[in-house]
């Protein structure tokens, strides 16, 4: 077992599932502000780096797992305009805010955003072309299980492209990065969202996920074939790609 599935936002006794539900219902006003805030708006480009890979395939149907408030899903659906996005998330205010992103950008009509366990996805097997995660992850109960979760429901040589945060190499970027993720984004956090665990749960969960070969090898073990690995600004987050054959 990975020990990010061991990494609880509230350690109350509930299942990690139903906890990572109420912390992303609590900070989805300020889920925005935070992601733009904590990365100093360089998880933009994260972002796009993700695009670029899944427009090189051209996708017709794409599912964004963990969609969040559909920042992703928003940026596909401008590069692609022949895709129709489909995005699932655990939290209803995340969904509630993503939604009204996407009617301001009159985009209803190719993103459909939808709530539901991302273990237990409600769609028919190898009904899209290519699986997008974004920063999302990290917060399953078991990753391989997501994972095969996602091979189930790709058709055959569709594309999985996963971002995530992780933990530098280097040694001065890495003592910056947990100077950084340990006190000031909690401290900005607890301002920001009103939750106090939330971006504590943060610094712990990238630490624990699998990163770089060891999160290739776990998505090899769900069934995909290629997986590769590249990350981006001093190794603070990963790109995975992976196909199903």
């Amino acid at each position: 077992m990975p020990e990010v599935e061991k990494i609880n936002p509230y350690g109350d006794g509930r299942e990690k599932t139903e906890q990572v539900r109420v912390m992303f219902d609590h900070i989805a006003p300020a889920y925005d502000f935070m992601n733009r805030a904590m990365t100093f708006g360089v998880d933009k480009q994260w972002r796009a780096s993700a695009v670029k890979t899944v427009t090189r395939r051209q996708p017709v149907a794409i599912l964004d797992v963990a969609c969040g408030t559909a920042d992703l899903a928003i940026a596909l659906a401008r590069k692609l305009p022949h895709a129709h996005i489909t995005g699932i998330d655990l939290s209803p205010e995340m969904t509630a805010v993503g939604r009204k992103k996407v009617a301001r950008r009159k985009l209803q009509d190719r993103i459909t955003l939808t709530v539901g366990d991302c273990l237990n996805l409600p769609f028919e097997v190898e009904s899209f072309d290519c699986v997008t995660v974004a920063y999302g992850v990290r917060n399953f109960s078991d990753l391989l299980r997501g994972y095969e979760e996602i091979y189930r429901v790709l058709r055959p040589g569709g594309l999985l492209c996963v971002l995530e945060l992780s933990t530098p190499r280097s040694a001065m970027p890495k003592a910056f990065y947990r100077l950084y993720t340990h006190t000031l984004v909690p401290a900005l956090g607890r301002i920001a969202s009103h939750d106090r665990r939330a971006y504590s749960y943060l610094p712990e969960s990238i630490a624990a996920v699998p990163q770089r070969q060891k999160m290739t090898e776990l998505i090899s073990q769900a069934g995909f074939k290629d997986a590769k690995w590249k990350t981006f600004t001093f190794g603070t987050c990963g790109l995975y790609t992976a196909r199903k054959e």
